[in-house]
């Protein structure tokens, strides 16, 4: 029994005469656009990755700045 990737799905679902092609072993034509496109995948996933540290950085200042404030108003009443 054949397993099928998620990738196959993927291509079978945008044309499913490449689907036929890769599944027959011909070779893209277009190799450079394709290792082009996989360069800009790869470097969205970094930009992601940084996007999401940031938003944590983000979320600890804003705690901390919270926290500071409440700390320097209970202070300020005592």
């Amino acid at each position: 029994m054949k397993i099928i990737r998620a990738s196959e799905i993927g291509t079978y679902q945008f044309c499913q005469r490449a689907w036929w092609y890769q599944q027959q072993g011909v070779e893209p034509e277009n190799k450079s656009e394709l290792a082009w496109g996989s360069a800009l995948h790869e470097r969205h996933g970094h930009v992601v990755v940084i996007s999401g540290c940031l938003q944590v950085i983000a979320y600890g200042s804003l705690l901390l700045a919270i926290l500071t404030a409440t700390i320097w108003i209970i202070q300020s009443f005592l």
